[in-house]
């Protein structure tokens, strides 16, 4: 029998922590039914609107992911007829990098398509307080990412590896972290970056940084990887570094806890939430000379490295499974079928 819809838009199979909690929820629950969406980008025109409202077009519940529904009009949703609940990952509008007009006009436009919906989803605490205080959602439904068993890294490498998984865009801080390898170029590391490339003008910038740096010998940068190559980096590193500006959870810092990496991180959005202080070190964000400093502490204090990646997979191993996650994801929309 059918739970419900979910729909998503563009490439599920993209390595981000949005597209893999839908993957794991699919996985999870295959009495739900994937619905393609095509991407509708920040800013549909009306033939892809009218696109959108072919593709969403059924019966039953059906859950649509927030990067599709924000853009959504709420007249459209209303005009489906079916009960709708949103997944918000992390509010549009409070991507980095926005200019102020186009950041206030995707607030006000999710903010409308959230209150067409019958029940809303977020991933972590954190985000579920913004939707209340700032898209008056009276009562999100927070369901955390789950995290599956890895292997614990050997972390013995010689220079250290120092692993940064994200996509390439101003959120995710790569060139503050390039600033925090700058300051400790006197030591021994060697870097690895992969992630998704959506954004090609901030990729020429970052590939432009490193150049000007001198110290692209030793960054080895890749675009988006497979579950496998991701598994192997993890369990092939010594460090995870990541001086996201803001995480509306971080799924990947519970996954190199999971792989016993010591953490390097700024405190944006719901990172602090996910990365124990015992777990690693948390800076501001932005700020390249503490980030710096702590990246130098990690590399020459291998005791308090070792400590670090113990505590890290200690925590990760008190994380909840994606079974379980499912299960509360499940319940909602029976819920709100009913």
């Amino acid at each position: 029998m059918s739970l419900g819809a979910f729909a998503i838009p563009g490439d599920l199979n993209l390595p981000t922590g949005g597209y893999g909690y839908d993957r794991a929820m699919l996985a999870a629950l295959p009495e739900l039914e994937l619905v393609h969406l095509t991407d509708l980008g920040l800013d549909p025109d009306n033939a892809a609107l009218e696109r959108a409202a072919r593709e969403l077009a059924g019966t039953g519940p059906i859950v649509i992911d927030g990067l599709a529904l924000g853009v959504l009009p709420a007249a459209l949703l209303n005009s489906l007829n079916r009960p709708i609940i949103a997944l918000c990952h992390h509010p549009l509008g409070l991507e980095t990098g926005l200019a102020p007009d186009q950041a206030t006009r995707l607030m006000e436009s999710e903010r409308a398509a959230l209150s067409a919906c019958a029940a809303v989803i977020t991933t972590s605490e954190r985000t579920g307080q913004i939707l209340r205080t700032q898209f008056d959602v009276n009562d999100p439904v927070v369901i955390e990412p789950g995290i599956a068993l890895r292997p614990v890294a050997a972390r013995g490498n010689t220079p250290p590896t120092l692993l940064t998984l994200a996509s390439f865009t101003p959120r995710k801080g790569h060139d503050v972290l390039l600033g925090a390898l700058e300051r400790v170029a006197d030591l021994p590391w060697q870097a690895v970056w992969a992630g998704a490339e959506p954004d090609e003008a901030w990729l020429n910038r970052i590939e432009e940084v490193i150049a000007a740096s001198g110290l692209g010998a030793r960054i080895t940068r890749r675009g988006p990887v497979s579950d496998k190559a991701r598994d192997e980096m993890l369990a092939g590193a010594d460090l995870f570094v990541l001086p996201t500006h803001y995480e509306g959870y971080g799924m990947v810092f519970a996954e190199a806890m999971m792989a016993g990496l010591p953490i390097l991180a700024c405190a944006g959005g719901a990172v602090p939430d996910v990365v124990p202080g015992a777990a690693g070190h948390i800076v501001e964000p932005g700020d390249v000379v503490a980030l710096g400093d702590r990246l130098r502490a990690l590399l020459t204090s291998q005791d308090q490295a070792t400590r670090m990646a113990a505590a890290a997979r200690a925590h990760a191993l008190t994380l909840p499974s994606w079974s379980d996650q499912a299960a509360l994801f499940a319940a909602t929309i029976k819920r709100i079928a009913q």
